[in-house]
C-alpha cells in the first residue's frame, strides 16, 4: 500500500522520492510471513528450517546448527570494518531474541510489544478514559510523532546520520520502524490525509473459490485488540476503519523515512550510501475475508524492497519484475559494498546486484515461502505445514500433515490471469500444478506423495 507499487490512495511522498533514486523490486518475497522467522531468515541469510526459527520466541543462535558461529549480515559489515548500529526493531522484540553482537553498540528502542506503543498504554490508568483489555485497536490523537517509538527511532536516526562524521569508519545502519503493524495507531495529522469514505473496500473480500479451509485464518491477532472495528463480523465500515488506520501508519512511516533521508543529506554522506527499505512480510487488510500475515498468500508473501545506489544512475526511477527473495539481501548487500569475498559458503540466498545494474535481466526463476497452520497457539496445535513457490505468472502451494507427511491440500493461483488469487484453480491446470509441485518437493526436501486431493495422481 505505497505509491511506488501502484497504490493511488496512499500517501507517500518519502517513499516516491527513494523509489525515483533507486529500484523497485516488484516481486519480491519473504520466506515466512511473520516476523522473528522472517528475520532470522534473512538476516542470517539462511532459509527457515535451516535456521530452526518458526514462532515468535525461538533465538536462531540456539536453534541454528552452529548457530553460536554463524556471522549475521550486520556481523558480516562489523568483521570488516563497519560501524554498525540498531536504532528500533530488526531482530524480534519478543524473548531473547536480539543479538548484540551483531552490532558496535547496543541496541536501542528495540524491544517491547506493539500494544504498549500506544497512548493509551503509557497514559496513567486514572486519566484513561477508556477501558481496554490490552490496547485499542486504532488511536487517532493529536499528539507529535514522538509520541510514538517510531518518531523516536528517525529522530536518533536521523541524528545520527547528521553527525556522523564523512571521513569516519563506514557504517551500517539499520533502522526498524514498528508501524505499520496492529493495533494501527499514528498521530491524528496523518488520520487526516485520507478522506474514509474514499479509501477502497478490499478486493476480493471473499476466501477464493475452491480454497481449502485451511489456507484461511481466524484473523486472531486483531481480535486480540480493543473496539467495533477489531470485533466479528467484520463489516463494511469496520474495514474502512482498520484500512484508513493502516493507512495512516504507513503515511506516518513515510514522514519518518523523510526524516532520515534528510538527516542522510544534511550529513553529507547521500551520494554515498546505498539505501534499502523493505518489510518483513506482506500483510491482509480485508482481502479474502483476512486481517493480518500467517498465510501463503501472495499478500503475505509478497515484500517491498527498494534499493538506491547512487552509484548506479541508469536503475534510478525504474522497476523490475525478476524474482527475488528476502533470503538475498545478504549477499546482494555484501557484493554492492564490495565485502563478498569471504561469505560464507553455507548462505542460501543469491546476490541480485545483476539485477540493479540491468533492470530487465532475471536471477532466478523460482521464490519460496512456508507457513504453518494454525500459526498461534502452542506447537501441539499445528495441524500442516503449507509451502508454497511462485513463480512468474503461478503460485502453488502444498499443503503437508505434520504427523505423518501426507499431502492434505492443494492450491494454484494464476497471477497472469487472477493477481489477486480470487480462485484456486489446481483442478483446471493439474499438468502446471504438477510442475509446480515437483519443483516445490526438490527445493524442501519433500516425498512426492502417490495422490492428491483434487483427484487423480502424480506420476
Amino acid at each position: 500500500m505505497i505509491r511506488p507499487y501502484g497504490d493511488k490512495t496512499a500517501v507517500t511522498p518519502n517513499l516516491t522520492s527513494l523509489a525515483d533514486r533507486g529500484i523497485v523490486f516488484q516481486n519480491a518475497y519473504c520466506q515466512q510471513a511473520v516476523c522473528n522467522p522472517s528475520r532470522s531468515s534473512f538476516l542470517t541469510g539462511l532459509r527457515p528450517d535451516t535456521v530452526g526459527v518458526d514462532d515468535l520466541r525461538k533465538g536462531f543462535r540456539d536453534t541454528a546448527p552452529g548457530g553460536e558461529s554463524l556471522v549475521t549480515l550486520p556481523q558480516h559489515f562489523k568483521n570488516h570494518g563497519y560501524f554498525c548500529q540498531d536504532i528500533g526493531k530488526i531482530f524480534h522484540n519478543m524473548g531473547d531474541t536480539q543479538d548484540r553482537r551483531s552490532w558496535s553498540i547496543d541496541e536501542v528502542l528495540h524491544t517491547g510489544t506493539h500494544a504498549a506503543d500506544t497512548v493509551y498504554t503509557n497514559t496513567a490508568p486514572v486519566l484513561r478514559k477508556e477501558r481496554y483489555r490490552k490496547a485499542p485497536v486504532t488511536e487517532s490523537l493529536t499528539v507529535p510523532d514522538i509520541a510514538y517509538r517510531d518518531g523516536q527511532i528517525a529522530n536518533l536516526a536521523a541524528a545520527m546520520l547528521r553527525e556522523y562524521p564523512q571521513n569516519g569508519q563506514p557504517f551500517f545502519l539499520a533502522v526498524g520502524f514498528w508501524r505499520p503493524h496492529l493495533p494501527f495507531v499514528a498521530p491524528k495529522k496523518y488520520w487526516d490525509l485520507y478522506d474514509p469514505q474514499a479509501i477502497p473496500l478490499p478486493q476480493p473480500l471473499s476466501a477464493p473459490a475452491e480454497a481449502p479451509d485451511i489456507a484461511m485464518h481466524d484473523s486472531r491477532e486483531v481480535r486480540g485488540y480493543d473496539g467495533p472495528a477489531s470485533q466479528d463480523p467484520f463489516t463494511p465500515d469496520s474495514l474502512r476503519q482498520l484500512r484508513h488506520g493502516y493507512y495512516a501508519s504507513i503515511s506516518f512511516l513515510d514522514a519518518q523515512i523523510g526524516e532520515i533521508l534528510r538527516g542522510l543529506r544534511d550529513g553529507g554522506h547521500l551520494n554515498n550510501t546505498i539505501v534499502v527499505f523493505t518489510s518483513d512480510h506482506g500483510f491482509h487488510v480485508g482481502e479474502k475475508s483476512l486481517i493480518g500475515k500467517t498465510s501463503n498468500f501472495e499478500l503475505d508473501a509478497r515484500v517491498p524492497l527498494i534499493i538506491a545506489d547512487p552509484r548506479q544512475p541508469d536503475a534510478h526511477g525504474r522497476s523490475t519484475r525478476s524474482l527475488t527473495e528476502l533470503v538475498d539481501l545478504y549477499p546482494t548487500l555484501a557484493s554492492l559494498a564490495g565485502i563478498h569475498g569471504d561469505l560464507s559458503d553455507t548462505l542460501q540466498g543469491v546476490d541480485v546486484s545483476a539485477v540493479i545494474e540491468s533492470p530487465d535481466r532475471s536471477v532466478k526463476d523460482a521464490a519460496f515461502t512456508q507457513h504453518q497452520h494454525p500459526f498461534y497457539g502452542a506447537p501441539s496445535n499445528w495441524r500442516a505445514w503449507g509451502r508454497s513457490v511462485r513463480t512468474a505468472d503461478w503460485r502453488y502451494t502444498e499443503w503437508r500433515s505434520i504427523d505423518d507427511g501426507s499431502l492434505v491440500h492443494r492450491e494454484l493461483y494464476d497471477h497472469a490471469g487472477d493477481p489477486t488469487e480470487s480462485a484456486n484453480v489446481v483442478a483446471r491446470h493439474r499438468v502446471v500444478a504438477d510442475e509446480h509441485a515437483k519443483r516445490l518437493q526438490k527445493h524442501f526436501g519433500l516425498s512426492s506423495s502417490p495422490s492428491r486431493p483434487d483427484g487423480g495422481h502424480h506420476d
